[in-house]
């Protein structure tokens, strides 16, 4: 009952979180497509791609320029609110940071000033950043000491999204009595993405591109698109039936008669909505627990927050 692709989503990061399958129903052929054999056109536009920022140009210039290489209107990044990228960007990141240190410290000195920023930390944005500068609490996971020369230290930052490297290298050289401020940075991990999860050039995007436009040939390009509801992996899910998909789409709340099976979620947790085919139809937010769903007939489940279908691709049911 349960597509391979579903279960290829909670395989990409590793979530476990078992099936509970409530009725077995057939989905319609003619609605919709398959979430991983979507024509090419439909995969530019419900897509991810885990792109190799190169240093210099913004989040929001390469946003830019992606969506003028694929002449398409919708892109956005992990930095911003869009869609699937809010729940992805919700999750921690990994950088490496290049410190200069404005005097000589030794090692065990250093250890023990950056150990003060591991667990929760206050923090005030930077004056250069698109945030309002306001205190704000955040939590460090880890920081590593990877390598050090003079005064450059390598470090490894793991951190809440919205951490600032920049702030955390001044706070450091703050503490140390001498000053300090970030030379380089790399982000290596973003949710669920690494720099070994498909990540690609803005080269290789165009290329591909170019292959697909002037060659009709399309694997490069289906080698980069990730299908969006790998963005997901991380969050409960159901499935609804065909009837169901399209009320959801125009802001429906989701009943308990449109599920066909769920896997275990709390009350006002995010749960994301598919379809038989795999399909991402929206992110909501439960309104019951899903333990209330095996003796249940009828009632709401899930309010939705974001919908990602467009409207009347599955066939109106209600009245």
């Amino acid at each position: 009952m349960i597509y391979e692709f579903i279960n290829k989503i909670d395989s990409f990061c590793s979530y476990e979180n078992r099936w509970k399958i409530l009725r077995e129903e057939d989905t319609e052929e003619k609605f919709g497509y398959y979430a991983d054999k979507r024509p090419i056109e439909s995969l530019i536009k419900n897509s991810i791609i885990n792109l190799d920022k190169p240093p210099g140009p913004t989040s929001h210039e390469v946003a830019y320029w992606v969506k003028k290489l694929f002449n398409i209107t919708k892109a956005g990044h992990g930095g911003t609110l869009e869609p699937v990228m809010n729940y992805i960007s919700k999750s921690g990141k990994e950088y490496i940071c290049l410190l200069q240190m404005h005097c000589n410290v030794d090692q065990k000195e250093l250890k023990e000033i950056i150990s003060q920023f591991v667990g929760e930390i206050y923090q005030k944005p930077p004056v250069r950043s698109s945030v309002k500068r306001r205190i704000r609490k955040r939590r460090i996971y880890a920081i590593d000491i990877l390598d050090m020369q003079d005064k450059l230290i390598l470090l490894r930052v793991q951190s809440d999204a919205g951490t600032y490297m920049r702030k955390l290298c001044h706070d450091v050289g703050v503490i140390a009595g001498c000053g300090s401020h970030m030379r380089e940075l790399r982000r290596i991990r973003s949710g669920i993405f690494t720099e070994k999860t498909n990540m690609v050039t803005l080269q290789e995007v165009s290329e591909s591109l170019y292959l697909y436009r002037n060659c009709k040939d399309e694997s490069e390009l289906r080698r980069i698109l990730l299908p969006m509801e790998y963005g997901v992996c991380g969050i409960p899910k159901v499935i609804v039936s065909d009837t169901a998909v399209n009320a959801i789409t125009y802001g429906a709340k989701l009943n308990l008669p449109g599920i066909l099976a769920y896997q275990n979620f709390r009350k006002n947790q995010d749960v994301a909505v598919l379809t038989l085919k795999g399909e991402l139809v929206a992110i909501g937010e439960s309104i019951v627990e899903s333990k209330q769903l095996e003796s249940g007939k009828k009632g709401e489940v899930i309010r939705p927050k974001r919908i990602f279908m467009e409207r009347d691709i599955y066939p109106k049911s209600w009245k």
